[in-house]
């Protein structure tokens, strides 16, 4: 593939763009200066830089993102910052898109995606793909509530109850609450229902993928074949 093909493949803007980037002297491959736009490269696995950013090609995109409170899962946000101006500009040209919705005031992890199966998979409510989030609540969380949760809520606009996937105490007022489904503000209507209040709500994995511990708060990371692997397991 011509390099200025394989830039504008991996979000760097269109071919003149490209071309541009490579003719200033702004593009390495595989640790060598190269400024012909028309050289020709095998592009799986190459690894190439853009004003010193090192990248690898990537056919297709998988992010995990540890989501900041007061961003929205929006490229049009209404009230605050988009998450996606969290992202680098190549990502967006890429058309990444969420998979899935975290509340404004929410944190942790966020997957992204321009992969459509990838998103459909996961956050389809019919995949039953595990989420688990730990949710600090205003009052003490007490054997009473985690068997409610367990059995099952009933909920307001639902036709039968939602019982969590999994549900323990982590402290007084810390409890780590997995659910299947993807329905608006479910967490917090759920825990609500039991007689309590969310207080704050972090997601900490997904499927069997767990938010890294090093990854800050705003902070973004690629997937790598074995994390997707650790997403794919359900148990």
């Amino acid at each position: 593939m011509e390099l200025e093909r394989l830039l504008r493949s991996q979000g760097f803007g269109s071919r003149p763009e490209c071309r541009s980037l490579i003719c200033s002297g702004r593009v390495c491959v595989n640790g060598e200066l190269c400024d012909d736009p028309y050289n020709d490269f095998v592009p799986e696995g190459l690894n190439f830089s853009v004003d010193g950013l090192p990248l690898i090609f990537r056919k297709l995109v998988y992010i995990a993102l540890n989501k900041p409170p007061d961003y929205e899962c929006s490229h049009k946000p209404k009230y605050h910052p988009s998450v996606f101006s969290l992202l680098p500009r190549f990502l967006l040209t890429r058309d990444v898109q969420a998979v899935g919705r975290l509340d404004e005031d929410t944190t942790g992890l966020l997957l992204l995606s321009d992969d459509g199966q990838f998103i459909h998979t996961y956050s389809s409510p019919k995949k039953k793909i595990a989420k688990v989030y730990e949710v600090s609540a205003k009052h003490p969380v007490d054997d009473a509530q985690i068997a409610v949760l367990i059995k099952g809520v009933q909920l307001n606009d639902e036709p039968s109850p939602i019982a969590a996937a999994g549900c323990e105490r982590v402290s007084e007022r810390l409890m780590r609450l997995t659910v299947t489904e993807g329905k608006y503000h479910l967490v917090k209507r759920m825990v609500a229902a039991a007689g309590n209040r969310v207080e704050a709500l972090r997601r900490i994995s997904v499927g069997g993928l767990n938010l890294p511990e090093a990854l800050a708060l705003g902070e973004w990371m690629w997937l790598e074949a074995a994390d997707l692997e650790r997403l794919a397991q359900r148990d």
